[in-house]
């Protein structure tokens, strides 16, 4: 076809209900792009509502009219397929747009052989149009699909934009929140010379699954229904990347083939090597993904900018000169914001010596931190290592820690569920992930319940443990690590907050709180802890028995507002269908006596057996519980009680309140009036 020429597809077809075109390009150097978009205009030539816009931000429409099916690499480049079926096309769209855009300060001048084809439903090629003359423009209309008198036909437009897909958009009544320059100027001063790149993720976040999250829902009339909140504008904006979760297949000959890494593990052999390693590929990542650096950084009060990492750093100190394991700088409008790295790996445990040294140096120098980094995990009120301050001196200089689980956890959000700017960080992150996960590494995160254990665990058994015993009391620390270093690793799968639950008494503080739990564990022998996942139905419990070696996660739902109680239960153990057996069920009940019980195995057959039997006690809720025996050692071993209730929390979740919050309603306020 020729520039301005149409066609109607019935006379090259008689299988037009669905089509596919594609658009198409070379690139001389193998690296140039573009993105497809579609718009569904109305007889006025403007599209209904924002919705009628498809780009790779919502790619796909809900009635299955348009889906974006991606790219196909070609000999020269890339094409990029669109699926239409004209049969569901809504009866108010007129006309259908296809568009083609490049992302930034990129021109379509700069690709080779720009052109549409388009097949039918069998994949018979029925039409190609080659659109020459594109030297300055960054937006393309290729062409489009209308309807005359109940016919779908194609025009061939070949018509080029010079604001790229945002003007193109605004054009047909799109009304954009942001062009992509602008929003790649704000990621790139919340990431290098923002000030703000901790704030929760923008509406392009690629987690979002819902197409509404991308494109809201369309525009209510005025004074049509109630007032609702402002709809989100569609962002022209690139979704951030983010690695796949499916693994992809392998090409190696047999399992004993090892990828390469970036980072290999193989050398490692001492402790000091391992740290040497550690900090230099951390630091290196940091510097390289400004959203990963800043992301570690931005707590410890160090501004949005320029970040340069340097290892092995010698500095005087008195007669012998000291060299921290790392150097953080970060520039922000000529000024330097400094802290110095003390690493630690393999769960050593942080010399005080040290870091009052580099505390000294950082104060003499005018630097503003100095940053632990080790498998422990820092409480609040409870520091890890103890300093002097030397109050004479004007400068300050502040005392930060950073475990590696966190770490671990940072880059894991933003692989899998926040994204990156581009691939090649994605991939950083990932070689950075990997190394810290190899059982070589030594970056394990909290692994050792501490020399207080062992005794404190006999204590229990043969009921010589005293309240007031300092051993309860550490214990009980390690216990909140431990269960502060779960919520990460559970957080960092789901992409959600995890976080611990803290309750006490109103004015109590952090070592009043932990010396109650102390005496709550030589009394009754547990250690208990609740973790608040963002979107579970309630709260996590975990209880840790020291007398019987049990451990239980369980959670309390709260019942239905409407309904019958005898639908609840059935609804309740449908719901459960592929949770374990050995599932406790509990039914809450306002009467102080407890409610019925018994297994999900014994329940599934009889659901009314979860109703109290005078039919007259309200039900509140049920609580959910799982069982298992925890381990006994202290160390990193398949047995060691760290690694089974990191286990159980994960299993009771997966196997448990994933199906619980996609079942059970929640309890809503009642209505005034």
């Amino acid at each position: 076809m020729i520039k301005g020429s149409n066609v109607a597809l019935a006379t090259l077809s008689e299988n037009v209900g669905s089509v596919i075109v594609s658009l198409g390009w070379g690139s001389p150097t193998g690296e140039g792009d573009a993105d497809v978009s579609v718009l569904l205009l109305d007889a006025n030539g403007k599209v209904r509502t924002d919705a009628d816009f498809y780009f790779y931000n919502n790619p796909v429409a809900a009635d299955g009219s348009v889906q974006l099916l991606g790219k196909t690499p070609t000999a020269d480049g890339n094409e990029d397929r669109i699926s239409f079926d004209l049969t569901a096309v809504p009866d108010g769209v007129d006309r259908i747009v296809i568009a083609a855009s490049r992302y930034g300060e990129a021109r379509f001048g700069e690709l080779e052989e720009v052109r549409l084809s388009l097949v039918d439903g069998a994949g018979e090629a029925l039409l190609r149009f080659l659109i020459e003359d594109v030297d300055a423009v960054s937006a393309i209309i290729f062409g489009e699909l209308y309807r005359r008198a109940g016919e779908w036909k194609f025009r061939a437009v070949g018509q080029g934009y010079d604001a790229g897909l945002a003007g193109l958009a605004m054009d047909f009544g799109v009304d954009i929140d942001d062009d992509a320059a602008a929003v790649e100027a704000a990621d790139e001063a919340a990431t290098g010379d923002g000030t703000d790149a901790t704030a929760p993720p923008t509406a392009d976040a690629p987690n979002r699954a819902a197409l509404a999250d991308a494109v809201p829902p369309p525009r209510q009339p005025d004074g049509d229904g109630p007032t609702a909140k402002p709809n989100r504008r569609p962002r022209t904006a690139k979704k951030k990347v983010t690695l796949p979760k499916v693994v992809k297949k392998t090409l190696a000959e047999n399992e004993a083939w090892r990828e390469a890494r970036l980072f290999p593990l193989s050398a490692l052999k001492s402790d000091r090597d391992r740290e040497m390693r550690a900090t230099s590929v951390l630091l290196s990542v940091m510097a390289q993904v400004p959203e990963f650096g800043r992301r570690l950084t931005a707590g410890f009060g160090a501004p949005a900018g320029r970040m340069e990492t340097f290892t092995e750093v010698t500095l005087p100190h008195g007669d012998a000169p000291r060299r921290p394991d790392g150097v953080i700088r970060v520039e922000r409008a000529g000024k330097l914001w400094t802290a110095l790295v003390e690493t630690k790996t393999n769960g050593n445990a942080l010399k005080a010596d040290q870091v009052q040294a580099y505390m000294d140096i950082a104060a003499r120098r005018g630097y503003e931190a100095v940053i632990t980094l080790s498998n422990d995990v820092a409480l609040e009120g409870s520091p890890l290592v103890d300093v002097k301050i030397d109050g004479r001196r004007k400068h300050k200089v502040a005392l930060w820690h950073l475990s590696w689980a966190e770490v671990a956890y940072q880059a894991h959000m933003l692989i899998r569920h926040e994204g990156v700017g581009n691939a090649a960080h994605a991939w950083l992150l990932q070689e950075l992930l990997h190394y810290l996960q190899h059982e070589n590494s030594g970056c394990h995160g909290f692994q050792n319940m501490g020399p207080a254990w062992v005794p404190v665990r006999n204590g229990i058994d043969d009921e010589t443990l005293c309240q007031g015993d300092p051993r309860a009391r550490e214990v009980v620390e390690s216990w909140e690590r431990l269960i502060r270093q779960v919520c990460l690793g559970l957080g960092g799968e789901l992409g959600q907050k995890v976080l611990p639950v803290q309750r006490s008494k109103r004015g109590m503080g952090p070592e009043a709180r932990r010396s109650h739990l102390a005496d709550v564990l030589c009394i009754d022998g547990k250690l208990q802890a609740e973790l608040r996942i963002e979107g579970a139905p309630g709260v996590l419990a975990v209880n840790a028995d020291l007398r019987t070696g049990k451990l239980r996660t369980s959670i309390e739902v709260a019942a239905p507002e409407q309904g019958y109680p005898l639908s609840w239960a059935k609804r309740l153990v449908r719901r459960l269908a592929d949770a374990p057996a050995d599932l406790h069920i509990e039914t809450l009940v306002e009467a102080e006596t407890g409610g019925p019980r018994g297994t999900l195995e014994r329940l599934r057959p009889e659901p009314a057996d979860l109703l109290p039997k005078d039919g007259a006690t309200r039900i509140t809720g049920f609580r959910l519980s799982l069982l298992k025996s925890m381990g006994n050692s202290r160390g990193n071993a398949e047995s060691g009680f760290i690694r089974s209730v990191d286990d159980a929390v994960h299993r009771f979740y997966g196997a448990v309140v994933v199906h619980v919050d996609r079942a059970t309603p929640r309890r809503t306020a009642p209505k005034e009036g």
